[in-house]
């Protein structure tokens, strides 16, 4: 069992929920998003998500696009994820998971990315364009190297999808919470229990909820049927208005809804 997995299952039997964070890397710089990172992790965070900026952000709402954007302009490289991940790795052994999507992945080289991936500290990556059908050099290179995958499955997605999905995944499977891309709003929809329930009974990797949680109430609502909640546009934009103090807060405020 992957040391995500194990994190998430021991949560859960404690009867504690788990919070899943996400960050891009190089917002606004590399120095500044590796502190915001370890300020998350320091307060409440019990896995990271360290975000690859892209320059077409098919999933993103507009407060990370204009955060990966910021990053892109003041001259992020797909080289300095790994100094990001050192970074946050010398503070803090939270585990860390990499949000990417493939295009820049493939460009690299699977097998060159995921070596220094492992090699950096990190524990998976997490590929919200990439199908299992489709990713069979990303899951020999994952297998060798101990790496999680982390896929993702939708409202919309069939009963035969999920259990493929689950099937080669681990870490985690994510469920989307609702169609549409990330971002904040007021209220969860329903249909993320259901998802999340057919999840639980065709596959046997935990699942997280992630797109459009942003309030520690939410935050409770979803572990009280997942086994966390992954929030994003909450911590970019609390950082964005208000720099680490408003970051810390607001990890501070989200993780009090994990019991």
């Amino acid at each position: 069992m992957s040391k995500i997995s194990e994190l998430l299952e021991a949560n859960t039997a404690s009867n504690r929920g788990s919070l899943i964070g996400y960050f891009p890397a190089g917002f606004p710089t590399v120095d500044d998003s590796v502190a915001a990172l370890v300020a998350m992790a320091k307060n409440g965070c019990d896995v990271l998500e360290i975000g690859v900026p892209y320059s077409d952000p098919v999933m993103d709402g507009i407060v990370i696009q204009k955060a990966t954007e910021k990053a892109l302009e003041n001259g992020f490289r797909l080289k300095q994820l790994f100094d990001v991940i050192r970074g946050v790795r010398d503070e803090v052994e939270t585990p860390i998971l990499v949000m990417s999507y493939w295009n820049p992945i493939m460009r690299f080289g699977v097998e060159n990315f995921s070596a220094q991936l492992k090699e950096a500290g990190a524990q998976g990556i997490i590929t919200p364009d990439l199908i299992p059908d489709e990713a069979s050099s990303w899951i020999g290179v994952s297998e060798k190297l101990d790496l999680d995958r982390v896929f993702l499955v939708a409202p919309s997605s069939s009963d035969q999808r999920i259990e493929s999905t689950s099937a080669a995944s681990s870490g985690f499977v994510y469920s989307v919470s609702t169609m549409g891309i990330t971002g904040e709003r007021a209220n969860l929809d329903e249909i993320a229990k259901s998802l999340t329930s057919r999840v639980k009974t065709l596959g046997s990797v935990p699942t997280c909820v992630g797109v459009g949680i942003s309030t520690a109430a939410q935050v409770r609502e979803v572990n009280s049927y997942a086994s966390g909640a992954i929030v994003g546009t909450a911590f970019v934009n609390a950082f964005a208005t208000g720099g680490i103090a408003a970051l810390t807060e607001k990890t501070k405020e989200l993780a009090s809804g994990l019991g």
